[in-house]
C-alpha cells in the first residue's frame, strides 16, 4: 500500500515541475516526453512484448491510462483551476466502486463508500477558491479523464497480468506515446531549444513520475482491492499542496488545513476498512447440521 501510494503521491509534484522547470504552454509535448522515452527504456529493458490477446488489452490500457489520459488532463489543466480539477479527480473512488460492482461484481463496504465521500469533500476544502471559475468543457475533460482512469484501474484488476509491472508499464507508455507522438508534432511541434532546467523537468517526469510510479502503482492494482487503490489518489492533492507550500511559498488558510485533515483521515479510515477481512460465518445450529453419512461395515 504504501508503495502504491508513491505513484499518486509524485503525481502530485507534476504541477509544481510543470510551472518551475518545463517549458511554457507545451502540454502536448510534456505528455508525449512523459511517456515515450520511458516506455521504450522499459520495453527494451523487458525484452518481451504481448502475446496472444494481451496485444490488443496493452492497446486499450496503454490509451486508458496514457493515450487518451494525459491529452485530457493537460486540457483540463488550461481551462479550470487546479481546485476544480483536483475535486473532480478525487471522485474517482466513487467510479471505481460503481464499476467494480458492475465489472467485478464485488461491492464495496459502506463505511468505505462514506471516506470517498469524505474525501472528495476534504479536497474540495483543501484546494477549492470562492473565486474557482467552472469551464463545462474543462468539467466534461476532467470528468472523462477521471472516468477513463477509473476504468482502466477496474479492466486491469479483471485481466490480471501476464507479465511483472514494469514489463506491462512499458507496453501501456509505449503505446500511449507512439499515439501522442503525431498530435504533438502536428499541433505544437518541436521546441527551438531547450534548457537544462528543462531537461532535469522532463527527465523527473520520465523516471520518477511516470516509469517508476506508474510501475509501482500497477503492483498495487494487482495487489489490493480497486477501491482502496484509487483511494490512494486522495495523496496527490495533498501533496500537491504540501508541495505549493514549500516549494512556491503558497499559505494555507483555515480551511484548508481542516480539508487537508478530513482527506487524510478519509485516506487512513478507507485503507483500513477496505482491508479489514470478512467476519466469520456463523456455526450452523444442530437442526440444520447435516446428518452423518453412515459408512460401510468394515471401514475406519
Amino acid at each position: 500500500m504504501a508503495l502504491a501510494a508513491f505513484a499518486p503521491a509524485s503525481w502530485g509534484t507534476t504541477y509544481v515541475v510543470t510551472t518551475t522547470l518545463l517549458p511554457a504552454d507545451r502540454p502536448l509535448l510534456a505528455a508525449t516526453l512523459r511517456a515515450l522515452p520511458a516506455g521504450l527504456v522499459l520495453l527494451a529493458a523487458g525484452r518481451r512484448l504481448p502475446r496472444g490477446d494481451w496485444w490488443w488489452k496493452s492497446i486499450i490500457l496503454g490509451m486508458l491510462n496514457f493515450g487518451a489520459f494525459f491529452p485530457l488532463i493537460f486540457f483540463a489543466a488550461y481551462r479550470l483551476p487546479g481546485g476544480v480539477a483536483a475535486t473532480i479527480g478525487s471522485v474517482q473512488p466513487l467510479v471505481v466502486a460503481l464499476l467494480s460492482l458492475g465489472i467485478l461484481r464485488v461491492a464495496p463496504a459502506r463505511a468505505v463508500l462514506y471516506s470517498a465521500l469524505a474525501g472528495t469533500g476534504g479536497v474540495a476544502l483543501l484546494t477549492l477558491t470562492a473565486d474557482a471559475r467552472l469551464d463545462p468543457l474543462g468539467i466534461a475533460a476532467m470528468l472523462t479523464a477521471t472516468s477513463l482512469m477509473a476504468v482502466a484501474i477496474v479492466l486491469a484488476k479483471k485481466w490480471g497480468r501476464p507479465e511483472s509491472p514494469l514489463v506491462m508499464t512499458g507496453w501501456q507508455l509505449t503505446v500511449g506515446g507512439l499515439a501522442l507522438l503525431p498530435l504533438t508534432l502536428l499541433t505544437e511541434g518541436v521546441p527551438a531549444s531547450v534548457t537544462g532546467e528543462n531537461v532535469l523537468g522532463f527527465a523527473y517526469l520520465g523516471i520518477v513520475g511516470t516509469a517508476i510510479a506508474y510501475a509501482l502503482w500497477f503492483r498495487g492494482i494487482d495487489r489490493l482491492p480497486p477501491t482502496s487503490v484509487s483511494l490512494l489518489g486522495l495523496t496527490n492533492p495533498m501533496v500537491a499542496t504540501l508541495a505549493g507550500l514549500l516549494i512556491l511559498g503558497q499559505t494555507l488558510t483555515f480551511w484548508q488545513v481542516v480539508g487537508f485533515t478530513i482527506a487524510l483521515g478519509a485516506l487512513i479510515a478507507g485503507q483500513s476498512l477496505s482491508r479489514r477481512p470478512a467476519p466469520p460465518a456463523a456455526d450452523p445450529s444442530p437442526a440444520d447440521a447435516a446428518p452423518p453419512v453412515p459408512q460401510p461395515a468394515g471401514r475406519a
